[in-house]
């Protein structure tokens, strides 16, 4: 399951708020986030690998940043076998 994450017009920090709400409520194993500044895309990026996603593609698009992170599955595993 996929969600998606609308940022854009937001300044930093909303933008990786919003995006760790949606990770840690758990309902989705990829999300996308669209962001349009170049801060707001290292900082959800930063944030995501730091919560166990990885970056899986980061598209410019309409002005902003359309950024694909899934779960990372052995992160999860370990995780969850601690």
């Amino acid at each position: 399951m996929s969600g998606v994450v609308d940022a854009r017009g937001l300044s930093c920090p909303q933008p990786v708020l919003m995006t760790l709400n949606a990770i840690r409520k758990g309902d989705a194993n990829q999300l996308v986030v669209l962001v349009d500044t170049d801060t707001s895309r290292e900082n959800v990026s930063r944030m995501a690998a730091s919560q166990g996603w990885q970056v899986t593609h980061v598209e410019e698009q309409d002005g902003g940043y359309r950024i694909a992170i899934a779960r990372n599955p052995r992160r999860s595993i370990r995780k969850q076998s601690q």
